[in-house]
């Protein structure tokens, strides 16, 4: 009989504290801020990391350009400029990547006889295979492409960036006609 008087005892208790625990709001505000926390800090980190993408996209631009120049007035085929030697002058132009750079950056630099070809192969934002090194002569119709693979972070960031292996490919190219300075 005391068994049971113990056992009646205990499980009004814990109706009781049930009864409490229900109607209890102080935990609310942390409950809904953990409910609406996850959704929050990935849509910040999707944009972070979006940032980062046109950051590099235009660090890419930028310094294929600037080390394009090099090309056109000649002074890359005058020193005898290695396809490396070039990428290592593009990459110390897009230094705040560090030594990243080296293994996700691949450059294309060609030269074609018209502008009508290089506008059909400037479309193909795709790294080719194998690439080339021909920086050409005085008045050579040249462009320069380059491609850099970028580390995708954010999970649903993949789904829309990604070209492959959760990396975002990123292209950036400049066309000119090289000048006519003497060899």
């Amino acid at each position: 009989m005391a068994h049971r008087f113990i056992l009646d005892r205990a499980r009004l208790r814990l109706a009781r504290a049930a009864a409490r625990f229900a109607r209890a709001e102080r935990g609310a505000t942390a409950v809904e801020f953990a409910l609406v926390s996850i959704p929050f800090l990935l849509l910040v980190m999707a944009m972070i990391e979006l940032g980062l993408v046109f950051l590099v996209s235009l660090s890419l631009e930028n310094a294929i350009i600037d080390a394009g120049r090099t090309i056109r007035t000649g002074e890359a085929q005058g020193a005898k400029v290695t396809a490396t030697a070039f990428k290592t002058s593009v990459c110390n132009r897009m230094s705040w990547l560090g030594d990243r750079c080296a293994d996700a950056l691949s450059l294309d630099v060609r030269t074609f006889t018209d502008f009508a070809g290089v506008s059909a192969s400037a479309a193909n934002a795709t790294a080719p295979n194998p690439t080339a090194w021909d920086p050409g002569q005085p008045g050579s119709i040249v462009l320069v492409r380059g491609y850099y693979t970028w580390p995708l972070v954010t999970p649903l960031m993949n789904t829309g960036l990604q070209s492959a292996d959760g990396k975002r490919t990123i292209y950036a190219a400049t066309a000119f006609m090289n000048e006519p300075y003497e060899q």
